[in-house]
């Protein structure tokens, strides 16, 4: 019953995403970005909330006292795609910063540029910066969330952690405050895989990191929080749902991390 309601959720998915990229594609690039953002906001609830009708799977955020007025750089763990839906809502103006490969896929590369999503080529690595940066001082200027996932991809539940060095360049160039995000989105929406399992997906905004951390102290105090809250939530997931499948590699970390 669960990989049917499953399959059932891709469908449905992929048709209300696909369905309203072109009901919305004669208007998107004449009306107002806040008529846009309510679009895409829109969209985003549209799809929790048909995770949460077929799949059973709900959908939790907390924290939001953490997440400061104004520009701010969110780093946030990354297990599945939900993260990248369930975050939208979350603030005003979101900018995510994502592979370059996504801006090519036709018509998803226009609504993306349009909202001003910050695209970056992973296989340049360190000569994108001077463009990542000025990209990002634009944004901030407008007002804007800067959205980043630190270890630049998708992990599955229990791999080990690889904060990658770019994180702490936009944070020492932009003078922001880092807010962290754990979650246990991979327990319930696995990567490369078309099962969804029900229960409670959960994530929660972390106190911010002020800035003036140098780089080593700045990726073990923000992948200490991320990595304590995801274990944390991800151990509630289990409790609360003992049948929930759970890979050899989670049980051993969990069991490290005690």
């Amino acid at each position: 019953m669960t990989l049917i309601r499953s399959i059932l959720f891709q469908i449905l998915f992929y048709a209300n995403l696909a369905g309203q990229i072109l009901l919305y594609l004669p208007i998107f690039f004449i009306v107002p970005e806040r008529v846009c953002w309510r679009l895409v906001k829109f969209w985003a609830r549209s799809s929790l909330w048909l995770l949460r009708l077929t799949a059973g799977t709900r959908s939790v955020i907390t924290g939001q006292e953490h997440v400061p007025a104004g520009p701010v750089i969110v780093a946030s763990k990354h297990q599945s795609f939900w993260e990248v839906i369930a975050l939208v809502p979350q603030f005003e103006k979101p900018t995510f910063i994502l592979k370059k490969e996504l801006m090519k896929i036709p018509v998803f590369g226009w609504y993306a540029k349009r909202m001003g999503m910050i695209p970056v080529d992973r296989k340049r690595r360190g000569a994108v910066l001077p463009s990542l940066l000025a990209e990002a001082r634009k944004a901030i200027a407008d007002g804007r969330q800067i959205i980043i996932f630190p270890e630049g991809t998708r992990a599955a539940p229990g791999t080990a952690p690889n904060y990658r060095p770019g994180i702490h360049f936009l944070y020492d160039a932009l003078g922001l405050s880092i807010v962290p995000v754990g979650l246990n989105s991979g327990l319930f929406w696995p990567r490369q895989a078309v099962r969804r399992q029900p229960g409670t997906i959960r994530a929660e905004f972390l106190e911010p990191i002020g800035p003036g951390l140098k780089r080593d102290a700045l990726l073990k105090t923000l992948g200490g929080r991320i990595e304590a809250s995801s274990d944390t939530l991800m151990r509630r997931a289990i409790a609360e749902q003992p049948a929930l499948p759970v890979s050899p590699l989670l049980a051993a970390h969990l069991a490290q991390t005690v």
